[in-house]
């Protein structure tokens, strides 16, 4: 098998008495989804957060794939994380509901040109990079807040996209969006995939998540349980991982 993109080797940390994570290892290839399931305070939220650079590991390290090898990285912010390819999509897209399409994939990383915003250069890409994630939307220039759920997870997504992002990050995507635009984000997810993106799935519903994952790593208690082929095991098999807080043998 090649080498993963992003690797995860026994990463612990602790809030004051609190062991959120221990030893929690974890590796995601390119063309993957690797799905992250389990109860509230399972500690999905809070790795997922070290692999974005919110959060710094204690212990363990974070190895991405440089060239022909793996190379530990340690993040400092979210922006360091990003400089290596890896974006986030959180549950609430952290779309500002006021700017439109064009102002939320460029948020925070607006182009200048002669000392002012270079908006016809924005349009341009910001066009470019939603037709290649198939977002129908009624116009780029309408605020997000009047976009429906699944063309605001589009803009997220765009956003990532722009930037170059080589591993994904997706928190509950599918949450609260009807079947017709949940199946619309499950195609947008499977062709990040084929495109060769690796990404890492965070749902609550096991239905999604065995519909979408190629690998599937079940946490509680801020330890990983056991990790399961999706084509290999099934959603009673995953669940019994959930409750019982062991692999089956």
């Amino acid at each position: 098998m090649s080498l993963p993109l992003l690797r995860a080797e026994n990463v612990s940390l602790r809030f004051g008495g609190l062991q959120a994570l221990d030893r929690v290892s974890f590796d995601l290839h390119e063309g993957e989804v690797h799905s992250l399931v389990g109860h509230n305070g399972a500690g999905k939220t809070t790795f997922i957060r070290v692999l974005a650079g919110v959060y710094t590991p204690q212990e363990g390290r974070i190895l991405l794939r440089t060239g022909d090898g793996l190379e530990e990285v340690r993040f400092a912010s979210p922006r360091d994380a990003q400089r290596f390819g890896i974006e986030t999509i959180h549950q609430n897209l952290a779309l500002a509901d006021n700017l439109d399409a064009v102002a939320n994939v460029f948020l925070g990383r607006e182009r200048v040109r002669h000392l002012s915003l270079d908006e016809e250069s924005m349009e341009t890409e910001a066009r470019r990079v939603l037709e290649r994630v198939g977002a129908k939307l009624p116009s780029l220039r309408v605020p997000v807040h009047r976009l429906s759920g699944g063309q605001r997870q589009a803009v997220a997504i765009a956003r990532a996209l722009l930037f170059r992002a080589k591993v994904l990050i997706m928190d509950e995507p599918t949450a609260a969006l009807g079947p017709g635009e949940t199946a619309r984000v499950k195609g947008l997810i499977r062709a990040l995939r084929e495109e060769g993106l690796g990404i890492v799935l965070i749902s609550h519903d096991l239905h999604d998540v065995f519909d979408l994952s190629d690998r599937i790593t079940v946490m509680k208690g801020g330890k990983v349980v056991g990790t399961v082929r999706a084509c290999e095991s099934n959603q009673e098999e995953v669940l019994g991982m959930i409750l019982a807080g062991e692999a089956k043998r």
